[in-house]
């Protein structure tokens, strides 16, 4: 596949090095915030939810799966980099600036913590943006941010519940059941929803040709995340009646919005793979009869069935020859649209050579399975 650059390096290591520093910061706060027993509860309630948010978003990059590796690290830079470095930031900042509680839940808690998830998406901009194809790649690596922040967030929300040590009341599984109720069931989403808007401008971004827009789209997006959070945020001290109305008439809709936009993302993605690969195969970098083996999700699948059939290197063959064409897919648009990575040739030269090498091993069903 198409080699590695520099920035690519660059981008693991950052990564690497925070994620282990907030983590072990993390740790530190995890074990001094309750009783091994309660921490262990709390981390089991906290990652109920985390499974199903998590087969969501790997339901929506099924036509260019991300590198399952960088959607771990944007759940470890949510989970880590970003919890941990909004601690330091609140608690350093608390010190100079005294905040009420009002002003810290609803403004400097929504600043702060959407710019330490949305880092993670700007990184991903700057150092690895040939990752990025759209808006569909950027509400993905925004809601593994979100996901991975939340899981933590709520580990510390429960045990506090339960051991007492926060508002809630004397502690025990009455409170811990309520902190659960509303974090993990009602909106566990919430993390990855503001976050998304991020994502949104993020993915706007890489597909502008436009520099204004390439800037301020993702700053617009943050705005909005901020915005959704501070709103969020600030329900919870208007008790229930306040946060049911604020769910109702602002996160319910939202969420909605949120998901057409991602199903209709998921949709253009084919109308635009089928555009990209029928003007591919016209420069005769592929066949254009097998585009609709390798656009349509179920005919992908029934490819994969037949080849495994077949036995042997056909599945390994099939699989790989299935992905370099939607790489260059995916590349290709950006270059009909004017807006290719920088190494775009290489990465586009890597992609032919693969479908080359595999292509002559590769059958679909009702044709004649090639000799090996």
């Amino acid at each position: 596949m198409a080699p590695r650059p520099s920035n690519s390096v660059a981008f693991t290591v950052v990564v690497t090095v925070l994620s282990v520093l907030g983590a072990l910061a993390m740790l530190v706060v995890i074990a001094l915030s309750g009783a091994p027993g309660s921490l262990a509860l709390a981390t089991v309630l906290a990652a109920l939810p985390v499974g199903p948010l998590v087969a969501c978003y790997l339901w929506l990059d099924r036509y260019e799966p991300e590198p399952k590796t960088l959607l771990a690290t944007g759940l470890a830079w949510g989970g880590f980099v970003a919890t941990a470095g909004t601690l330091v930031i609140q608690g350093v900042g608390g010190i100079f600036v005294p905040l009420s509680e009002v002003v810290s839940l609803a403004v400097a808690a929504p600043v702060i913590e959407e710019a330490a998830k949305g880092a993670f998406l700007l990184l991903l901009l700057w150092w690895r943006r040939h990752e990025l194809d759209g808006i569909l790649d950027g509400l993905v690596y925004a809601g593994m941010v979100g996901i991975g922040f939340a899981f933590v967030e709520n580990i510390l929300y429960l045990a506090a519940a339960y051991n007492g040590t926060d508002a809630t009341g004397p502690g025990g599984a009455d409170a811990l059941t309520t902190v659960f109720v509303m974090r993990c069931l009602v909106g566990p989403f919430a993390h990855p929803l503001f976050t998304a808007f991020i994502g949104i401008g993020v993915g706007i971004a890489v597909s502008s040709r436009s520099s204004a827009v390439r800037f301020l789209a993702p700053l617009i997006g943050y705005l909005l995340a901020v915005l959704a959070h501070g709103l969020w945020n600030a329900s919870t001290l208007g008790g229930l009646e306040g946060f049911a109305g604020v769910y109702v008439l602002m996160m319910a809709p939202a969420l909605i919005g949120i998901g057409a936009v991602a199903v209709f993302a998921r949709r253009s993605e084919r109308r635009m793979l089928v555009a990209s690969l029928d003007d591919a195969a016209r420069r005769g970098l592929l066949p254009a009869s097998d585009i609709p083996w390798l656009v349509d999700l179920g005919a992908r699948r029934r490819a994969r069935a037949f080849a495994k059939q077949e036995g042997g290197d056909a599945l390994e063959a099939m699989r790989d020859y299935q992905q370099a064409a939607i790489e260059l897919g995916f590349l290709h648009h950006r270059f009909l649209r004017g807006t290719p990575p920088s190494d775009y040739a290489a990465r586009g030269a890597s992609y032919i050579t693969e479908i080359r090498a595999v292509r002559p091993y590769v059958a679909f069903p009702g044709q004649l399975v090639p000799a090996r």
